[in-house]
């Protein structure tokens, strides 16, 4: 029986390594910069091809109907140099550039890169790139002058893409950038037109700076004639004011002398109407003073003493007025009543009396209580215990002297 479960397990053990391992290989994940092709059974769908693309995520094979390959999506750079590519006019040039080709991840143009390029290596795919994007070049270069090359290269680079991007789509690959890097040719064809438009760049450099240094020379002078005519016209001007200044000071000095004159009275005037102001305000500020020490204080005792003995008699008036009312209603209530009415008015006299005599005896402190009972016959008519109590009682209270307490003592002691 332990033989049969050992084999058990050992048997499900083996299935389950089994079908880890088949699944480990029927199971492909594809990462993001790449495809997968999975060859043999087709895919489903209007137009029906025998694989099926997988891009990112995951798939199973189907073991013996299927293979898998997978394909590369990143970028490829590719280095250009052409050399000898005749331009219009038959000068020969060399042309260096580079570009950013991909194998597209994007329907129909992958399928062109499956049917073309499955199963070959990036750089059997870079050559045949390399090899089209020189063709391309050559033919652009035959459309254009080497000066129409030299000085545009971000145009020449954008034509030249246009006729690249057109190839490169047919046969299954996505150009991402092209760039042109250096423009040169070996028979100095360049070099020349470079020294020709250096020297006509340093001729009308020449020429400009001669037409500004002479313009700049006629206006140094042009600026000097005017500030020379306006020195002048300065002087002049100067003169005239220094003429005029003077016939003001003149007329201006004979005025001022009258005008000082006219001052001095005015001020005069105007110090002793002032003078006046001020004594006239001094005698209304010992007015105001007056009136604030001496008259505003005693009409203000004045209506505070009118208004105290107007509330005294008012509030004497409405008293006298509410006790005859009170009187006169408890006269007819006590008249209404009769002899009940009487009792009522009694008592509540004499409670107030009793309250008043009660609360004058204060508080009684008892030291002790002696209860006797009364005696239900004998010759004295009370017990011999409560007459000798009473008497206790009555010496103790005349002369302070416990006779049962001196007694138990006396009894105690030995």
């Amino acid at each position: 029986m332990g033989a049969a479960i050992c084999v058990i397990v050992v048997m499900v053990v083996l299935i389950g390594f089994s079908i880890v391992f088949t699944v480990k290989n029927l199971l492909y994940v594809c990462q993001p910069n790449e495809v997968l092709i999975f060859s043999g059974r087709g895919s489903t769908g209007p137009n029906t091809v025998g694989y099926r693309v997988i891009k990112g995520g995951r798939a199973y094979r189907f073991p013996m109907l299927e293979a898998v390959d997978r394909m590369d999506l990143t970028n490829m750079t590719i280095e250009l140099t052409v050399k000898n590519a005749y331009s219009r006019g038959g000068i020969p040039l060399m042309v260096q550039g580079i570009a950013n080709i991909k194998i597209p991840g994007e329907l129909p143009l992958l399928h062109n890169t499956l049917e073309r390029f499955l199963g070959r290596s990036r750089e059997e795919i870079m050559e045949v790139a390399r090899e089209t994007l020189e063709g391309n070049l050559r033919g652009v270069l035959a459309t254009l002058t080497p000066d129409q090359v030299n000085r545009d290269k971000e145009a020449f680079a954008m034509k030249l893409t246009e006729e690249a991007e057109h190839d490169l789509n047919r046969i299954g690959l996505a150009l991402d950038t092209l760039k042109i890097q250096n423009v040169t040719d070996e028979v100095g064809y360049l070099d020349a037109v470079g020294r020709v438009r250096s020297a006509q760049v340093r001729k009308t450099a020449q020429v400009a700076e001669a037409s500004a240094q002479a313009q700049t020379a006629e206006v140094k002078w042009r600026n000097y004639m005017v500030g020379e005519l306006s020195k002048l016209d300065a002087q002049v001007n100067i003169a005239m004011k220094d003429n005029e200044r003077r016939i003001a000071d003149a007329t201006s000095k004979r005025e001022a002398v009258i005008a000082e004159q006219v001052g001095q009275v005015q001020a005069m005037k105007a110090q002793v109407q002032a003078e006046v102001g001020m004594q006239d305000a001094r005698i209304e500020q010992v007015r105001l003073q007056l009136r604030a020490d001496m008259i505003a204080p005693a009409e203000a005792r004045k209506d505070a003493a009118v208004a105290q003995a107007k509330a005294v008699a008012t509030r004497t008036i409405e008293q006298g007025k509410a006790t005859a009312k009170v009187l006169t209603d408890l006269a007819l209530t006590y008249r209404a009543t009769g002899a009940s009415g009487r009792e009522v008015l009694l008592m509540q006299k004499l409670v107030p009396v009793l309250r008043m005599v009660s609360s004058t005896i204060g508080t009684i402190n008892v030291d002790r209580v002696t209860v006797i009972g009364q005696a239900t016959g004998g010759a004295n008519g009370g017990s011999l215990a409560g007459t000798i109590a009473s008497t206790n009682e009555q010496i103790r209270a005349a002369t302070g002297v416990d006779l049962a307490s001196s007694l138990r003592k006396k009894l105690e002691t030995p």
